[in-house]
């Protein structure tokens, strides 16, 4: 099978990319030559677009936890400061 075909790893791809890729497999030499490049490409546009979207999710994952620590420090702060301001007022 031709360089791009035999480099495709079939867990990133979409069924359909891999169905065109055994599809331009077959045909003759002088269309094969055309089109391989262009599927080369189109396979790499993918691969690149689900590893930005793995990066996109995992930071957005750890934003929430971000988010959640932030949160809890904030209560934590505003109850400090209540009971400082209860302490404070006793002793006035």
């Amino acid at each position: 099978m031709s360089e791009p075909a035999r480099t495709i790893n079939t867990e990133e791809i979409p069924r359909e990319v891999l169905d065109l890729a055994e599809a331009v497999g077959t045909l003759p030499e002088e269309y094969r030559r055309t089109i391989e490049p262009l599927l080369g490409r189109l396979i790499d546009s993918n691969r690149r677009r689900r590893r930005i979207l793995s990066l996109v999710q995992d930071a957005l994952s750890q934003l929430r936890l971000d988010m959640k620590y932030l949160a809890f420090d904030l209560e934590a702060t505003r109850r400090e400061r209540d009971e400082f301001r209860r302490k404070l007022e006793e002793t006035a």
